[in-house]
């Protein structure tokens, strides 16, 4: 299987790879990833074996995909969409090429399956790759799954509380990601997000944890800085092996539209969501521990990255109202 590039994406194929596994339970599946998202599959049932792909130029992924032919694979679904991921299939000799008939990939293919078009599926984002494994013919049908769940959560979360215990900050720790990497127009304002992650420690007697990239420890900087709890700036810091393990062991998680949200709700925390310039339908978290927080406005979702005018969608957001639904979810 062909991963994800982007880390939210990658979380929405789980279901469509544990659909996978119940339709093949003694089938070897192996899992081609970018090193950034490959941690995510580790502890899941449904791989086998993980293998980075790690080629960049036009050279180094010719010899990445002749390096895979020796291994002898019967099937390659591809949950990329990129032409790149159906070529490097079609060069590793896979017989059978499985993928939606996007971007000129077509004639790699010997199953090139029809995009879904919208109305056809439901909204969320899962049902796109569960929909390829139907119309491929490998389910009968698209199960009704309203949740996405890592498996491994459970050891990710003992191995987190030993990390917040060694970081000295206890066993009650509220999590926050206040980046976003598509762009501005997704973040809300990094002073909310303490305000309100101080409002929730009060109630708790917690400390924070606060993550994001290495591109991103300037903005978590003035997060951790305004909150008054006992608190660490993670950005930067930690792998995603390491995030997993740490947003696991979070006792609740405030967050924007990210990869970090959609891990957490993954993982089963409680995760409190803003939303704005993105489609929550779409691409929110799922299950009953997830809530999204968002202002109806005229202009929104626009799925802009940046906003064009005032960001009103995440101005008129305000820190009590996130602060009082995470301590809700807790009830």
């Amino acid at each position: 299987m062909r991963a994800t590039n982007w880390v939210g994406d990658a979380v929405m194929s789980i279901p469509a790879l544990r659909a996978l596994r119940g339709r093949f339970p003694d089938a070897e599946i192996f899992i081609l990833a970018r090193p950034w998202v490959a941690d995510l599959y580790r502890r899941e049932p449904f791989c086998n074996r993980l293998i980075a792909f790690t080629a960049r130029g036009l050279a180094s992924k010719w010899r990445a995909a002749r390096e895979l032919r020796p291994l002898g694979f019967d099937c390659a679904i591809l949950f990329q969409n990129a032409f790149e991921a159906a070529a490097i299939a079609f060069v590793a000799g896979i017989p059978e090429r499985i993928g939606y008939a996007r971007d000129g990939r077509s004639p790699l293919l010997t199953c090139a399956v029809p995009t879904p078009r919208a109305h056809e599926i439901p909204r969320h984002e899962r049902y796109y790759y569960l929909e390829l494994l139907h119309r491929a013919r490998i389910l009968d049908k698209v199960p009704d799954s309203d949740l996405i769940r890592l498996d491994g959560a459970t050891a990710a979360r003992e191995a987190g509380v030993q990390r917040f215990r060694q970081a000295a900050l206890g066993d009650i720790v509220i999590g926050v990601s206040p980046g976003a990497a598509y762009g501005s127009a997704k973040r809300w304002l990094p002073e909310r997000f303490a305000e309100a992650a101080n409002r929730v420690a009060r109630e708790l007697g917690a400390s924070v944890a606060v993550f994001g990239s290495k591109d991103e420890r300037e903005l978590c900087a003035s997060v951790t800085a305004a909150v008054a709890a006992p608190s660490r700036n993670f950005a930067g810091e930690t792998s995603l092996a390491e995030f997993i393990e740490l947003a696991a062991a979070c006792r609740v998680y405030l967050t924007n539209d990210s990869g970090a949200m959609h891990i957490a709700s993954a993982l089963g925390v409680p995760t409190i969501a803003v939303f704005g310039a993105t489609d929550d339908a779409a691409t929110g978290p799922t299950g009953p521990l997830a809530r999204v927080v968002r202002e109806p406005v005229e202009c929104s979702p626009c799925l802009k990255r940046e906003c064009p005018i005032d960001h009103r969608c995440m101005t008129r957001v305000e820190a009590a109202r996130v602060a009082q639904a995470a301590l809700d979810l807790l009830k």
